[in-house]
């Protein structure tokens, strides 16, 4: 057996050696920088606590992180209700719709799309020159002259928060209907022999079953959405233009690395970043399964 066991850390070692090199030590070594003044070459002076000092007091990074939130809270508002639209469609007992699989493809399909070819797709459908979003309103006669949806701070955030809904919709329609699809039919059967309509079978049978699915889907989008940075990256000239209204987080930490040389900093705002997605995932997890296990409790 000890031979054997010998032969299994022989096989394992591989993923270990990778995992340590390549996530563990960058992480560390991330840490220990965010405590010095490292500028991408030479020695780091240790500063204690003062990238963090700076972090909280710094106002850029507190627009970037306002930016980040308005960005992906409009997205993930969009996104959760169009899919949460599709799924009580989809899963009405009395319309009965048929091609699932079809459509999941189709809305699944923006996903796949990589997103450089995504900001390059709609950087020309937005051109406020040539575009063709201006030129159909225009001829339809919504707007009279061309908007540069790019260039103003309202626009720009909303621009970027729809190309995103578009993008992951499909993703949360998807994961929406394999929670439905896990739900039994003698509910929606019952619900439909006592007379219940569309509505009420949805939110009273469909909606509370599908809490964990939901929970899940907001925790990952809240990830991700924290985490944005290649869209407004491609959209703009790279500094979250016009007038910072797309600077989120993850893009201010790019710029203070890699064209500010400011590594020390940037480290501070990656755990800074780190902290704030831990703390809100904390709060959406507590919200949503809060008094439930409250009630738990008592009983």
């Amino acid at each position: 057996m000890k031979k054997l066991n010998r032969y299994g850390y022989a096989f394992i070692a591989p993923f270990w050696i990778i995992f340590l090199i390549f996530n563990i030590y960058p992480v560390a070594l991330t840490f220990y920088y965010s405590f010095t003044n490292y500028s991408g070459s030479g020695t780091a002076e240790v500063v204690g606590f003062a990238n963090y000092q700076r972090l909280i007091a710094d106002s850029y990074f507190v627009e970037a992180f306002f930016n980040t939130w308005k960005i992906w809270g409009v997205n993930f508002g969009l996104q959760i209700v169009i899919a949460l639209i599709l799924a009580m469609i989809f899963s009405d007992a009395r319309v009965k719709m048929k091609g699932l699989s079809f459509f999941r493809s189709i809305f699944y399909l923006p996903n796949l799309i990589t997103v450089s070819s995504v900001a390059l797709l709609f950087g020309i459908l937005l051109d406020w020159q040539h575009g063709s979003l201006n030129m159909v309103l225009m001829n339809i006669g919504i707007i009279s002259e061309p908007i540069n949806w790019l260039n103003e701070p309202t626009t720009a955030q909303l621009s970027v928060s729809l190309i995103l809904t578009w993008m992951w919709f499909g993703h949360s329609f998807i994961v929406v209907m394999a929670g439905v699809s896990g739900i039994s039919t003698d509910f929606y059967e019952a619900a439909l022999i006592d007379g219940a309509n569309r509505w009420q079978t949805f939110t009273k049978i469909t909606l509370p079953l599908l809490k964990p699915i939901l929970l899940y889907i907001m925790i990952t989008s809240l990830i991700g959405g924290l985490q944005l940075f290649d869209l407004p990256m491609l959209l703009t000239d790279g500094i979250g233009s016009p007038d910072g209204s797309l600077n989120t987080m993850v893009l201010y930490l790019y710029n203070q690395a890699f064209k500010y040389n400011n590594y020390g900093y940037a480290a501070a705002v990656a755990y800074g970043l780190f902290i704030i997605t831990v703390i809100f995932s904390a709060i959406v997890f507590k919200s949503m399964y809060g008094n439930e296990r409250k009630q738990a409790r008592r009983v």
